[in-house]
């Protein structure tokens, strides 16, 4: 018999990058008081990495969540940049102002093992309950990610396989923005759960035809990153991390056009549409500030009428398979 997969809880939690002085700097006590907001309205699932602003989300999350039981919550980070001094700073975009640290890809075996002891240090605590194996796929890796990925299977992915039947993780995955890496790990090996940012949202849902039915035969379960889509689907002008495409901002105003008929924040929709799939544990919209923090549990529990979900199919703005919120 299959060894249950690790579930990370949800429907909310709180993703990281933010904190790691993404796009912005964010004051020390700015980064506290979100996640102490996050812990406040009910957040028990906290996802950071070592590649956010060069491990300042990382110290960060420690600082706030060590005066909380650690059995309490669950703690995600990530593996496959080492980071090595950099005295004089380190450009890491769209990070400004992290740490004086610079990351190198490395998925190797040994670089996992002294990654995760990184964190651990990082944190300033003793346990990691999911590791995933961070951006193996992104775009700047261009045509070699393939490459890559066989080295982090063999390496990386065997690393954390080690750590989770010897009981230190709960879990292992993919952290990416790419389908198909994760169809590949599926076929290939036995990871626990994905976190998939942009591919799975109220604009765009290229998860829904594959990777989240192989997730559902294998009992396997998706984080879903990026729900608003880097802020479109929050009133923004970015679309995966740089301008939108008119074509998409088009789409964005036809979807709050329907939320407006029915009274419902575009927002409230975005989040629950990701939520309400049965392979997705949970969502982690990441926010710099409380308010915003606060805004997001309320978003997440605002009424929407099923009526909502009916227009958006019938005018052609959600696939007809797409699962959508009960009432």
């Amino acid at each position: 018999m299959t060894k249950p997969h690790f579930a990370p809880p949800g429907p909310l939690g709180f993703g990281g990058a933010p904190l790691g002085n993404m796009f912005d700097v964010v004051s020390e006590e700015t980064a506290e008081a979100a996640l102490v907001a996050a812990w406040e309205t009910g957040v028990r699932h906290f996802d950071t990495a070592p590649h956010y602003g060069s491990g300042l989300s990382e110290h960060r999350f420690g600082n706030v969540l060590r005066r909380y039981p650690r059995e309490s919550f669950v703690l995600s980070t990530k593996v496959g940049r080492m980071m090595r001094p950099a005295p004089g700073g380190a450009d890491n975009p769209p990070f400004v102002q992290g740490l004086p640290f610079r990351g190198e890809y490395d998925y190797s075996y040994d670089a996992t093992m002294r990654s995760i002891e990184d964190s651990y240090q990082r944190l300033g605590l003793a346990r990691i309950d999911i590791a995933y194996i961070h951006d193996v796929a992104a775009d700047h890796h261009g045509e070699a990610w393939e490459e890559l990925f066989e080295i982090a299977m063999n390496g990386a992915a065997k690393a954390l396989i080690r750590l989770r039947d010897e009981g230190v993780i709960k879990g292992w995955g993919l952290g990416v923005n790419l389908t198909e890496p994760c169809e590949r790990a599926l076929e290939m090996s036995d990871p626990d759960v994905f976190l998939l940012a942009g591919r799975y949202s109220l604009l765009n849902q290229p998860a829904l035809d594959r990777l989240f039915p192989m997730c559902a035969d294998r009992g396997v379960h998706v984080v879903v990153g990026g729900p608003y889509n880097s802020g479109l689907l929050a009133g923004g002008r970015n679309f995966e991390y740089q301008e939108a495409p008119r074509e998409m901002v088009e789409k964005r105003d036809r979807i709050a056009a329907v939320c407006g008929r029915h009274g419902v924040d575009l927002r409230s929709a975005a989040l629950q549409f990701c939520a309400a799939h049965p392979v997705v544990a949970a969502i982690i919209p990441g926010a710099k500030h409380a308010d915003k923090v606060r805004e997001n549990a309320r978003l997440m529990a605002a009424p929407v009428p099923p009526a909502l979900w009916d227009d958006l199919r019938q005018e052609g703005l959600l696939p007809p398979g797409a699962p959508t919120p009960k009432a």
